[in-house]
């Protein structure tokens, strides 16, 4: 009869770990982005903002900042999702952007712009508040998109303990991460280059270090898309003033009062420009 209790006892205890197990075994997901787009233009009933021709006076004052993070309502308004993406992250990654920028000569100062100076489809309006406000001419905003999955695999393991049966599911975990920074020329609306980057993270844990693991696994894909994207963000600035130079018609070069020098830029290219925009008459300054 004890033995019949004990059997019993151990038999509810498994049923009732496979239940619970059951409850927890289900696919877990976690999906936080911010948008350009969305940012820039949150209406879709707006046309669409035609860039100009950019004009750029030298030297530039640049602004760096953080899309904000939310998705639109579907009643003109946008909800806020949970970030794994913390703030201090996000300083950490907008220096490392502002310093792509200070080694430019035709670069006047670099501005992080706080989090709270943007709202949820601002759009170039709320650009053209900061360019008032701070007086930058050019901004360059980073934006990303995250997406975690765990699901359980065919790894699961059963060990039997003195009381039953104790389940220890392995869970597949993947994190893929886009981070996307674009520079924007404010008065004329237009999109001087953008730089991506991307970073994929697999692994395997158990259920109950899933969250742990998903955490871990948040952190390392940000700082690789960062990595990678701060790394396409130098040379796309490199590529940038090429194209400054090969095209004029496109990219229109001017100088403000007082400012005579392009830095350590190429003499050709110091060059070319004086000719085209200014006729020769600007003397040009190495350092």
């Amino acid at each position: 009869m004890k033995n019949r209790t004990v059997l019993l006892f151990s038999s509810a205890l498994l049923a009732s770990l496979l239940t619970g197990c059951v409850g927890l075994w289900h696919e877990r997901s976690h999906h936080e982005a911010s948008s350009v787009v969305q940012f820039l233009y949150p209406n879709k009933d707006t046309p669409f903002v035609q860039p100009q021709i950019p004009t750029l006076r030298l030297p530039l004052r640049v602004g760096v900042a953080f899309v904000p993070t939310g998705f639109g309502d579907g009643r003109g308004g946008f909800r806020h999702v949970q970030a794994n993406f913390t703030e201090q992250q996000k300083t950490e990654l907008l220096r490392k952007v502002a310093g792509q920028f200070k080694s430019l000569p035709f670069v006047q100062s670099i501005e992080i712009v706080p989090t709270t100076y943007l709202r949820p489809g601002g759009g170039f309006e709320n650009l053209d508040q900061l360019r008032a406000m701070m007086g930058i001419d050019v901004i360059a905003l980073v934006a990303y998109d995250q997406a975690q999955n765990s699901d359980e695999t065919e790894a699961s393991l059963a060990y039997w303990t003195i009381v039953g049966a104790y389940i220890v599911p392995a869970q597949r975990n993947s994190t893929h991460t886009l981070m996307e920074a674009v520079v924007y020329d404010i008065a004329s609306r237009s999109l001087l280059f953008r730089a991506p980057g991307t970073s994929t993270v697999q692994n395997h844990s158990t259920l109950v270090r899933t969250d742990y693991s998903l955490r871990e696994a948040s952190a390392k894909s940000i700082e690789d898309a960062s990595a990678q994207m701060t790394a396409n963000l130098a040379q796309e600035l490199e590529l940038f003033k090429v194209r400054a130079k090969e095209e004029p018609q496109n990219v229109r070069i001017e100088h403000k009062p007082g400012y005579t020098g392009m830095g350590d830029l190429s003499g050709l290219f110091a060059a070319l420009l004086a000719l085209i925009f200014l006729g020769g008459r600007v003397a040009l300054r190495r350092t």
